[in-house]
């Protein structure tokens, strides 16, 4: 009498490695970048997507503003920080063509100084930041404090602080 467990063990392990030859191998997706709002997006998606932040930034705020419960004296504070926290329409992204142009050290500094705009940019967020905080009073501060600054909110962020 034979043994069928040697065909047996023999037919699997074919079967394994032939499965495993089936799958795609790296770097034949599309990569993180190359999601719905990427540079690679569709101009239509890209839109549709700084259209629906659009919404929740607004919504956000709106909803800020009447948790803090402005006095008259506050607008004109809280429209300037408004108006300082929206983001820039159009951000300079340098094209993957134009960086493969340029040498090492001209990429670094092309990068520099795209990191400094961007550091510009936050900047006059957090002074106007810093300038409609000091308008507000102890109660507002403590609203300001506890919805804003963290991104997730009680729902998303589960990690312990």
């Amino acid at each position: 009498m034979k043994s069928v467990f040697k065909p047996v063990l023999l037919a699997g392990l074919m079967a394994a490695a032939l499965s495993t030859l089936a799958q795609p191998g790296p770097g034949t997706g599309p990569g993180p970048v190359a999601g719905a709002g990427g540079p690679s997006a569709s101009p239509e998606i890209r839109e549709r997507m700084q259209a629906r932040a659009k919404r929740h930034m607004d919504r956000r705020a709106a909803d800020l503003k009447a948790k803090l419960k402005l006095s008259a004296e506050q607008e004109g504070a809280w429209n300037s920080y408004v108006a300082a926290m929206q983001p820039p329409a159009t951000f300079p992204h340098p094209s993957r063509a134009e960086l493969d142009k340029l040498t090492t050290p001209e990429r670094l500094d092309k990068m520099r100084e795209l990191r400094k705009q961007r550091e510009a940019e936050m900047d006059k967020r957090d002074d106007a930041t810093r300038a409609f905080y000091a308008t507000l009073n102890a109660k507002q501060k403590k609203v300001f404090d506890a919805n804003t600054g963290r991104p997730f909110g009680s729902r998303g962020d589960r990690r312990p602080r």
